[in-house]
């Protein structure tokens, strides 16, 4: 009797770079970017995001046989500026490898002339990296299954992040498997469970309510992150998510960030907020940006730009 060949999961980039959202900014990430959502966001950077219509979405147009690497496509200014990790004429130019095959990938992207093991916890300044789970959607059942593995491959090398950050929709049911992992010392010895929960707004990103927002599962990540979390003292006082939201100026837009904050805290998800001005890249930030924060800072809500903006462009990798 043979034994059943490792499974493969599909991902579309393995980056080392910074994290540029949010509540760690700037913190040194390294990147998994799983392949498939369940989710589009083609309203993003559209005139009317409310009216599919009139969208103009240029990786509908794009060749995608024109390249033969993720890292040679363009950033898209319309519609979701990450399209190709959902995408299905994106797919061939995807890697497929499996839990192992993608932690030794990992530790080969973090090498460099002052990390040379591609350790976790860099040896020249000590500090411990994230490990940033990203898509696409991480928390689609394909890669719920393959963070447990890939966790339980870091504990086998004894090479573990600090944190393990999911940066998600907040639109997908957490798996038992996944709930039991994480629920039963999956994770250990201080490692931060903290989920990154980017709701999609009608008005901004045309996703329809019913679909894009869940409070509910949202707040089940909070609880099972409390479990995860709970006998880590480094952990303590220290929130389980953030809810980060991608914003323009108009007013309709404000209201409905309002309505759809309301349903989170009635929910019992009471992790801070963060609001992000729309673009993919630095001109369109700075076109709105200054506008958003204001509104945003007016409301009491933080402030996050897109540092890989302004640093890298938002390329491929970064």
């Amino acid at each position: 009797m043979t034994d059943k060949p490792a499974r493969k999961y599909y991902y579309s980039e393995i980056f080392d770079s910074i994290q540029g959202e949010g509540m760690y900014t700037g913190q040194w990430t390294l990147w998994l970017r799983f392949f498939l959502c369940n989710l589009q966001c083609n309203g993003f950077g559209q005139i009317d995001p409310t009216n599919p219509e009139s969208y103009d979405l240029p990786f509908q147009d794009f060749d995608a046989n024109s390249v033969n690497r993720v890292e040679d496509l363009p950033v898209w200014e319309k519609g979701c500026d990450s399209s190709y990790t959902w995408s299905k004429k994106f797919k061939h130019l995807m890697g497929q490898k499996t839990a192992r095959e993608l932690v030794d990938k990992i530790k080969e992207t973090a090498k460099n002339e002052y990390n040379p093991e591609g350790l976790f916890k860099h040896p020249v300044s000590g500090q411990v990296a994230d490990m940033c789970f990203t898509g696409g959607e991480p928390l689609m059942q394909h890669a719920q299954l393959a963070f447990c593995e890939i966790f339980e491959e870091f504990k086998h090398d004894m090479n573990k992040p600090k944190s393990i950050t999911f940066e998600t929709n907040g639109t997908q049911k957490l798996g038992a498997v996944f709930n039991d992992y994480v629920g039963n010392n999956g994770l250990y010895n201080g490692t931060h469970l903290f989920f990154s929960c980017s709701p999609k707004l009608w008005t901004v990103a045309g996703e329809k309510p019913e679909k894009a927002i869940k409070p509910d599962l949202v707040k089940s990540y909070d609880l099972i992150a409390h479990v995860a979390n709970g006998g880590n003292p480094h952990c303590k006082n220290m929130p389980n998510g953030q809810l980060k939201f991608v914003m323009g100026p108009k007013q309709e837009q404000w209201d409905e960030l309002d309505e759809v904050i309301m349903k989170f805290r009635d929910a019992g998800v009471m992790w801070p907020v963060y609001i992000m001005p729309v673009g993919a890249t630095v001109e369109e930030q700075e076109t709105g940006a200054g506008k958003v924060a204001e509104m945003a800072f007016k409301r009491g809500f933080n402030v996050s730009g897109r540092l890989h903006c302004y640093l890298f462009g938002n390329a491929i990798g970064t």
